[in-house]
């Protein structure tokens, strides 16, 4: 297993990074490899389930195992087939806007892979 901590900081104000995230219905304005998303529910929550469709139809289940609104961070547990990733997510305010910092941990060669498009989503996540 290997754990990677990527880091992003942009000019968006945090309640709006973080409505990007807890919206989910939201996700694919920023993170242009998400094609579509499917779940119950406007927001996350602890336990929800759903999946996510990628750019290439590639189907990725999930469940969300913690929120905290006011910490503004969350965790969700991401599966492809036998692939699983934990990806844990925060949201603060940084100087001029918004910092988050996304942690994966799963096989190395699958956190490697997802490294670069989960850099890019995080850059537009900050973005006003």
């Amino acid at each position: 297993m290997a754990t990677l901590t990527l880091r992003a900081t942009g000019r968006a104000a945090p309640d709006e990074v973080w409505r990007r995230y807890a919206e989910p219905a939201r996700w694919p304005t920023w993170s242009p490899q998400i094609r579509a998303v499917r779940v119950s529910g406007e927001r996350i929550a602890p336990g929800q389930r759903g999946e996510v469709v990628s750019l290439l139809g590639v189907r990725a289940r999930f469940a969300v195992e913690a929120v905290d609104e006011t910490a503004r961070t969350w965790s969700w547990r991401v599966r492809v087939g036998p692939l699983r990733l934990r990806l844990h997510h925060e949201v603060h305010p940084a100087p001029g806007g918004a910092g988050t910092l996304l942690r994966i941990t799963g096989p190395a060669a699958a956190v490697t892979a997802y490294a670069l498009p989960a850099r890019w989503a995080l850059s537009r996540l900050v973005r006003p």
